[in-house]
């Protein structure tokens, strides 16, 4: 089941890409974030687009301004969580797995306390079909075994379906934030 939906999610993600790539950027940087920085709660992750995904870098540098410190994930192997460095936009990056760009490895490592998260769907319960790795799963269970974590699934509005496959393992969304709103998930 979740292969055939990856397939026509990958397919919609491309037409969406294709429709909004230049404007979807600047539209998510300007919709009001929904978490605020503080002492507690003061890093976010991003993500490189890869392939299609929507642009978050112009939310990054956003971010950034507005106090939160930014970090890019990076894939160390497969079946581990994601580590995170530091990484303001403009910095340098160097190639990660799959020719990714990710951050040096003299940045500082870091423990996101929201993480912006691509995908290729999204249902309105705060699901997410990624690309089957299980990578941000992963990562959100063991980050949310240590403290409080709010996931931002980043995509395109056109990746929206009525229901994404899941299974105990799946890691549930907050939010959800696209080119056209805002969805608040749990």
């Amino acid at each position: 089941m979740k292969a055939a939906t990856r397939k026509s999610a990958a397919a919609a993600r491309k037409i969406a890409h294709e429709v909004q790539h230049s404007v979807a950027p600047l539209r998510l940087a300007a919709t009001p974030f929904p978490v605020t920085p503080s002492a507690a709660q003061n890093v976010v992750s991003g993500f490189y687009p890869y392939q299609d995904e929507i642009d978050v870098r112009p939310l990054l540098g956003k971010l950034a301004g507005e106090g939160w410190t930014t970090a890019l994930p990076i894939v160390i192997a497969k079946e581990t969580p994601l580590l995170f460095r530091r990484w303001l936009p403009g910095e340098p990056l160097v190639p990660g797995m799959w020719n990714i760009p990710r951050p040096i490895d003299a940045a500082p490592e870091l423990d996101p306390d929201v993480l912006l998260v691509p995908m290729l769907a999204f249902d309105r319960a705060g699901y997410r079909l990624g690309y089957g790795g299980g990578f941000y799963d992963r990562t959100l269970a063991k980050l949310r075994a240590k403290k409080s974590i709010i996931a931002i699934g980043v995509a395109f509005a056109g990746q929206e379906i009525d229901s994404v496959p899941r299974d105990d393992h799946d890691q549930p969304l907050n939010y959800i934030l696209t080119e056209k709103e805002l969805i608040r998930c749990v």
